[in-house]
C-alpha cells in the first residue's frame, strides 16, 4: 500500500501547488481583484489538501528509503529540507498574509512584493518536487538512467 501511496500524495501535493501557482498568476494577469481576492482567499482552505499530501509523500519515502540514502535517494532527501523550509517559513505564512489583503482590498506594494516571493517560491518547490519525481520514476525503471 506504501508504493501506491508515496507516488499518488507526491502527484496530489505537485498538482496542488501547481494549481495555487497557476490559479494566481492568471487571476493576476487576466481577472478583476474581486477574482484575485477569491483565489487568494481559497489557497488556504487547499492546504487541507496540500498538508497531508505532503506529510504522506515524506513519511512514506522515508519507510520506503529504510535507511538507504545513497544515489537518487539521497538526492530527494538532500531536497526535502528546502521544500519544508519553503513551504513552513514562506508559502504558508504568505497565503495567510495575501488572502488577508486579498478579503480587506487592499491591493498595494506590500501585497505585490509578497506577491512575487510566494510565486518565487512555489516556483522553487514545483521544481524541487518534480526532481524528486523525476528521481522516482528513475528508480522504478519508468524513466531512463542517462548515462554520465
Amino acid at each position: 500500500m506504501i508504493k501506491l501511496i508515496h507516488p499518488v500524495a507526491g502527484a496530489l501535493a505537485i498538482a496542488t501547488i501547481g494549481t495555487f501557482w497557476l490559479s494566481t498568476v492568471l487571476s493576476e494577469l487576466f481577472a478583476s481583484h474581486a477574482t484575485v481576492a477569491a483565489v487568494k482567499s481559497t489557497i488556504p482552505w487547499g492546504f487541507l489538501l496540500l498538508i497531508p499530501a505532503l506529510a504522506a509523500t515524506g513519511g512514506t519515502g522515508v519507510i520506503l528509503a529504510k535507511a538507504r540514502r545513497a544515489g537518487l535517494i539521497g538526492a530527494k532527501f538532500k531536497r526535502m529540507p528546502f521544500i519544508a523550509g519553503n513551504g513552513i517559513l514562506i508559502l504558508i505564512p504568505s497565503a495567510l498574509f495575501l488572502a488577508s489583503k486579498a478579503q480587506a482590498a487592499e491591493f498595494d506594494a506590500t501585497f505585490y512584493a509578497v506577491q512575487v516571493i510566494e510565486l518565487a517560491a512555489g516556483a522553487t518547490n514545483i521544481t524541487l518536487l518534480a526532481l524528486n519525481m523525476r528521481d522516482g520514476l528513475k528508480m522504478k525503471g519508468w524513466l531512463r538512467h542517462k548515462p554520465a
